[in-house]
């Protein structure tokens, strides 16, 4: 990684990536999805593969704050379906990681982004999320999802820190409603990045310096998990869904524009 650029960043380029920190809290406590625009902002001020390794652990504060909010409702047999075929998605992304460019990763992304939002969008037309604890891990059909979920959630978390979205259509498609599906992405995104903290120091994606600036940034993940848990009360289910995809759509567009 590249970290000279790291300690050459202008006001307003610390500025906007403490505007994305800020968002990170934001989305782990309120609207899943939404920190593809963190994302995004990373990637704009910092290389792209460099900025993957600069927030991750931004994320996992985030993820830790998460899980301090919601841990009582956690769905863990949901959680136990997805963890072996995230694993696998995470493996082919690190091997992904050794041979793509900032380029390719950007539009493998995007389009994948898009797609997910896409198949959301779809299945809401056709049914309406229940108001029980989900089931569709259950069935044949409902495992089948999962694995493809997660091999997908692991993949683009890995090359991008873009699980998100992904896992933000997977349980909206399987019927959670807001506080189960909070506390199942929460338990789930701090587990899966900290599980990734080797492979992306493997990488080079993660040093000092990295950390440094990190240290800086973690900061302002804070007030923003606050404003997330004091707004996520004052947003119906509706909204919370369409803000959560809206949300997928903006970062997969913004990946494939830059």
């Amino acid at each position: 990684m590249n970290t000279m650029t790291l300690w050459h960043l202008s006001g307003w380029e610390f500025a906007a990536l403490a505007f994305a920190a800020l968002l990170v809290g934001f989305s782990k406590t309120a609207v899943s999805g939404a920190n593809t625009v963190s994302l995004a902002i990373f990637a704009a001020v910092l290389p792209a593969r460099a900025s993957t390794g600069v927030l991750l652990p931004v994320l996992i504060a985030g993820d830790v704050l998460a899980v301090l909010t919601y841990r009582r409702h956690a769905h863990w047999p949901t959680l136990w379906r997805l963890f072996p075929a995230v694993a696998a998605g995470v493996v082919v992304g690190t091997l992904f990681l050794v041979w793509a460019d900032d380029g390719i990763v950007r539009i493998s992304i995007g389009v994948i982004l898009l797609l997910m939002a896409g198949v959301t969008l779809w299945r809401r037309r056709r049914e309406e999320a229940t108001e029980d604890a989900p089931d569709a891990v259950t069935t044949r059909a409902g495992r089948m999802k999962a694995r493809s979920y997660g091999v997908l959630g692991g993949f683009t978390t890995m090359v991008a820190n873009a699980g998100g979205p992904v896992m933000s259509m997977y349980l909206l498609s399987a019927g959670f409603r807001k506080l189960g599906f909070l506390g199942t992405s929460a338990f789930f995104f701090l587990i899966v990045n900290v599980s990734k903290v080797p492979f992306s120091a493997g990488l080079g994606l993660i040093d000092g310096r990295s950390l440094f600036l990190d240290a800086a940034l973690v900061v302002f993940v804070v007030p923003g998990a606050f404003f997330g848990t004091w707004a996520v009360n004052r947003i119906d289910q509706k909204l919370f869904e369409r803000l959560v995809i809206a949300a997928t759509i903006v970062g997969g567009v913004q990946l494939l524009l830059r």
